[in-house]
């Protein structure tokens, strides 16, 4: 198969060959017509000369006065050849003075014999010349009784049309092979980039991530490099997301379905007389085990929809503040457990929104767990909601541990876990801004380590005119 870059070349070639063909066709065909139409111009105007002056005398005179009359009066110095034929074609005396026994037939000749002026370009038949020549005939009242003949030699037209045409010819041949060179040179300016990322293209195939194509102008090649080293990166991005993802839900499926395992085969040899409190223990670790794999599952689930782009938000015109009622309540249960109080402070008037309650309250749910997690005994979760400027807002504020200032630009990332992290997928913040961000909302986290943290989500509010449509 040929490449590219010959079939370029040819493409080029035959384009420019094509092109100096049919401009070295026309310039031959305008400087032949230039030459040779001077040179029987020239010739016919002595013709219209010489009748115009002579024709009178001629027609009243017999042929061999007409000779004569030639010989005295019409001779001219120059290359022009003047011949007096009879009505058949034969000479009866030339400029020279000879009347060879010769007798013409060519176009001309033909021509005057039937009453009208005729020319001829060609070789002699008899002189052995390549000329021009111009017949017209001589009439006495109603029938043609000779016929006067000039001719021109152009043999020296014919070398210079050569010579001109020989130029053209060598400048044409120049001209293709410059282009030539010039297309070889253009195709390998186009053709190199193309290879070199198909080099690149193979070392990825290979395994090596870390090959980026140059990027030589701004381009459709340039834009082409461009647009395969962003590929690249974002393949970069999702091979290390990918080996993460599988790092991290390996580590965090093994720790519960150790815990699992072991407590089953401890309550499976136990004897029915063993202590009960053993038994609860061993049940309550392996539900809240079990309850952890479940949120691993369902974090995956949302994750897998959320990358594909498949995940379906089932919108409506809702009081946002009924959500977060709602998840306050059914997160109140964990005060008991964790010993940290849970306060809510909602908006006293209905703050309407378009989105999933599903949805959001899911956000919810993750962001309160994530302050219980982090907080200590004795600490407070505050849920507040509230219009402001940029929509309504829903702001999580917790006095636990605080995030540090180096975890704190990478904790919305994906399987991103903080150096004081409590286990888990490293999905759920990832999963709540995906899920604001499809509300067209957005989310924000503010930390000091030690104080606490503070996550606000801002969603577009429906304004009195929309709701009440």
């Amino acid at each position: 198969m040929r490449s590219v870059q010959t079939r370029m070349v040819w493409s080029y070639l035959l384009l420019i060959v094509l092109v100096v063909s049919v401009l070295g066709a026309a310039f031959a065909a305008l400087m032949w017509n230039y030459y040779y139409g001077s040179a029987k111009s020239s010739v016919e105007q002595r013709v219209e000369t010489a009748i115009s002056l002579h024709n009178r005398s001629l027609s009243s005179q017999t042929l061999q006065d007409q000779a004569d009359y030639l010989l005295n009066y019409m001779v001219e110095s120059g290359t022009t050849r003047i011949q007096l034929l009879n009505s058949n074609g034969e000479i009866r005396i030339d400029s020279d003075g000879f009347s060879p026994n010769i007798r013409y037939s060519t176009g001309d000749v033909k021509t005057a014999m039937n009453g009208y002026k005729g020319s001829w370009t060609g070789e002699d038949p008899y002189f052995g010349e390549r000329v021009i020549s111009v017949t017209v005939p001589l009439w006495n009242e109603a029938r043609v009784v000779s016929m006067l003949r000039y001719t021109s030699s152009i043999e020296r037209v014919d070398n210079m049309v050569q010579k001109i045409i020989q130029m053209a010819t060598i400048v044409g041949f120049a001209v293709v092979l410059l282009f030539l060179g010039l297309s070889i040179v253009l195709a390998q300016r186009i053709v190199k980039p193309i290879q070199e990322l198909t080099r690149v293209a193979r070392y990825m195939a290979e395994g090596d991530w870390t090959r980026r194509a140059s990027k030589r102008g701004d381009d459709e090649i340039g834009q082409l490099a461009e647009t395969f080293n962003v590929m690249v990166s974002e393949l970069n991005k999702r091979e290390k997301l990918k080996n993460d993802f599988i790092s991290s839900i390996s580590h965090e499926l093994r720790t519960p379905l150790t815990s699992i395992k072991g407590w089953s085969e401890t309550l499976k040899e136990s004897e029915p007389t063993d202590d009960d409190e053993e038994v609860k223990l061993g049940l309550s670790i392996i539900s809240k085990e079990t309850e952890r794999l479940s949120g691993l599952v369902e974090d995956l689930l949302d994750f897998s929809k959320l990358s594909e782009r498949k995940m379906e938000l089932h919108t409506e015109m809702l009081d946002l503040n009924g959500p977060v009622k709602e998840t306050v309540h059914q997160l109140a249960v964990r005060e008991e457990g964790t010993k940290v109080r849970l306060l809510a402070t909602l908006e006293s008037s209905p703050i309407l929104v378009q989105g999933d309650a599903n949805r959001l309250k899911q956000v919810i749910i993750n962001l309160i767990d994530n302050a219980f997690k982090f907080t200590a005994a004795g600490g407070t979760v505050r849920v507040t909601t509230a219009v402001s400027a940029e929509g309504a807002v829903v702001t999580v504020t917790d006095t636990g541990s605080g995030i540090t200032e180096e975890d704190l630009p990478f904790v919305m990332d994906k399987f991103y876990k903080s150096s004081n992290s409590y286990g888990g997928s490293g999905l759920g913040l990832a999963i709540c801004k995906e899920i604001v961000e499809l509300h067209g909302g957005e989310i924000t986290i503010n930390s000091e380590r030690g104080i606490g943290t503070t996550v606000k989500v801002m969603l577009p509010i429906l304004c009195k005119t929309e709701a009440s449509d």
